[in-house]
């Protein structure tokens, strides 16, 4: 597996390479907020005329939503490529031990810190923490001249593990670990949650598209080859995710529009621990990849992935679980806001560190690991 030389790109190449949806996804974001607020304004009925279009407990318009942002995601994700893990089994433990042990744990800590007193944003960081990254890391990654093979396989992986334990964690997290808590909750109480709920949540916001997305990948490639796949379809479907996130947005803003304008200081509140979190990772992945020796596109490979997250997971679990005019979806929709330009930021930290801690070819450099 190879990656492209580290050389540094000139100032401004880096977001002139991320695509017009991406590159400006906080803008959108708040532009849909808006939109949502206004009509919540002009079309007072419009809560009733939602909650109507629903089967059992699940809202039709935003499981259309939520389904379509993750379904182009997991059609991108390389699942043949899982068999590659045995092949570089230190580089996975690494990655596995930031993303489902390290990660989880310093958001829980960082969101009982930092909202010791708004249970339902500190749930919904909580949530976020909890959902790895499996979309936006692959372009980071990229930019950042990391390995894009293994970090595809990474991105296959954190799938699986999503699926297979991201209901036992929340439920964990939440439910069990909030209790350990010395400092307490400001007299708030916090909302315990069961398995089931997320498990339900898990099932139908990512596990039906995983299978929808694993069915069409495998069967694009099979009818019309790979290079059509990645080149044609992929580049096509994928943009319509971000429309998905934005039409559950705009559902989600007109439900409480008179409440929203009280909000510019939580979206503050929240982007905080959030902005610490993303800064914490990157620097322990990156830090503890230079120590074990790993090549400059591995170590860049490991920080993304650990600093990423997966906030369309974030959102439908935190609206299934919670409700749609819940604290924990508004806090789950803040974090795109911050993701996005941070880590823009990160890739050129990470290009500018190379420089001292990586030789041309990518490899250590000795004295500096001797002196560290």
């Amino acid at each position: 597996m190879t990656a492209e030389p580290i050389g540094r790109p000139r100032t401004g190449r880096i977001v002139g390479q991320l695509g017009i949806l991406d590159r400006f996804l906080p803008l959108w974001i708040f532009a849909a907020m808006a939109v949502g607020v206004s009509l919540g304004r002009i079309w007072p009925g419009i809560a009733d005329a939602i909650d109507a279009l629903r089967i059992d407990t699940v809202s039709l318009p935003i499981a259309i939503g939520l389904l379509w942002m993750m379904y182009p995601v997991l059609t991108n994700v390389q699942y043949e490529q899982l068999s590659k893990v045995a092949t570089a089994w230190k580089m996975f433990s690494v990655s596995l031990a930031l993303n489902w042990l390290i990660g989880p744990v310093i958001m829980f800590l960082l969101a009982w810190i930092f909202l010791p007193d708004m249970p339902e944003y500190r749930e919904g960081l909580i949530i976020v923490g909890l959902a790895r990254c499996i979309a936006m890391v692959l372009i980071w990654n990229m930019l950042a001249r990391g390995d894009n093979d293994y970090c595809a396989v990474l991105v296959a992986l954190n799938s699986v593990f999503q699926i297979l334990f991201y209901s036992l964690y929340a439920y964990f997290f939440i439910s069990v670990a909030s209790d350990w808590i010395p400092w307490g909750s400001g007299g708030v109480e916090s909302v315990h949650v069961s398995m089931w709920q997320v498990a339900r949540t898990v099932f139908i916001f990512l596990g039906v598209p995983l299978v929808a997305g694993i069915i069409t990948r495998f069967a694009v490639i099979r009818m019309r080859g790979r290079d059509w796949f990645e080149t044609r379809f992929i580049p096509k479907l994928s943009p319509t995710a971000i429309v998905g996130l934005l039409f559950t947005i705009v559902v989600m803003f007109s439900l409480k529009g008179e409440y929203i304008l009280d909000l510019p200081l939580d979206v503050l509140r929240i982007a905080a621990p959030l902005l610490v979190y993303f800064l914490i990772m990157f620097a322990v992945a990156y830090s503890l990849s230079w120590r074990a020796g790993f090549r400059y596109a591995d170590t860049a490979t490991l920080s993304f992935t650990a600093a990423s997250n997966n906030f369309e997971l974030a959102i439908a679990v935190s609206i299934g679980v919670f409700g749609l005019e819940s604290g924990q979806a508004f806090a789950a929709v803040v974090g795109p806001l911050v993701e996005v330009p941070v880590l823009v930021s990160l890739v050129y930290v990470s290009l500018w560190a190379s420089r001292f801690f990586f030789g041309p070819d990518g490899r250590v450099k000795r004295k500096v690991l001797a002196m560290g």
